[in-house]
């Protein structure tokens, strides 16, 4: 078989701090935005001229933090509740053959200061120091086909599992607000997509859950189908 070899031509900013509550797919999470910074040789001004001209790119990116749990040739998509299987390469699972991801994001501008080459890019699914293989830009003309079917997967996923907030943490939320003004939105977004593990939904037992975001460890609570934020510390 032959191999190939990528080079890691940039790296991912984002303020996902790990795998759990990343949102499944970009543009789900208003305010979950991010950079992309270029590595050498790449950085270079010269590599990204005329890429101002497109409103979103296609990021190919390695699954850095599973890619040694190899691949499956069968899964069990989340949105299928975690229980039926399809095959591989009817998902987008991250236990692939090769650990390549893709995903389309918006281009909200681009920074060349010195040796820095850094995309500020709009709504991510991507963990915070993913490696990025390749960049190319989207074309509506051909890559737009709202006839497309999708499978399983043909509508985004529900995303309106209430969000509340405990006296403390609301706290914690003013006492951030100069710095991180959307926070609640924030927060609330990500958790209104219920991140738990897809055989946890339903569960009627009361249940903590943590992660990191930003700069905080957000500790929550799942009571009732409803969840509510216990405190944000510092992470």
């Amino acid at each position: 078989m032959t191999e190939f070899t990528f080079n890691e031509i940039g790296r991912i900013r984002s303020p996902y701090k790990e795998k759990f509550a990343v949102p499944r797919q970009p543009g789900l999470v208003e305010d979950g935005g991010g950079e992309l910074h270029l590595l050498p040789p790449y950085n270079q001004a010269e590599a990204v001229r005329g890429l101002e001209e497109f409103s979103h790119l296609w990021v190919m990116f390695i699954f850095h933090q599973t890619m040694e749990g190899g691949w499956r040739p069968t899964v069990r998509p989340p949105r299928l509740g975690g229980n039926a299987r399809v095959g591989v390469f009817a998902t987008r699972s991250t236990f692939r053959p090769n650990p390549l991801g893709m995903s389309l994001v918006e281009l909200k501008g681009i920074r060349c200061r010195g040796q820095e080459v850094i995309l500020e890019l709009g709504s991510l699914d991507l963990v915070d120091g993913t490696p990025v293989v390749d960049i190319k830009p989207y074309l509506p003309f051909a890559e737009s086909q709202p006839q497309a079917l999708a499978g399983f997967a043909q509508s985004a996923p529900d995303a309106n599992m209430p969000v509340t907030f405990t006296p403390e943490a609301e706290s914690q939320l003013a006492a951030n607000l100069a710095r991180y003004p959307h926070l609640r939105r924030f927060i609330t977004q990500v958790l209104g997509q219920d991140p738990r593990p897809a055989y946890r939904k339903g569960e009627e037992l009361e249940r903590d859950y943590a992660v990191r975001l930003l700069e905080f460890n957000v500790k929550w609570r799942v009571i009732a189908d409803q969840n509510q934020v216990i405190s944000l510390d510092p992470s």
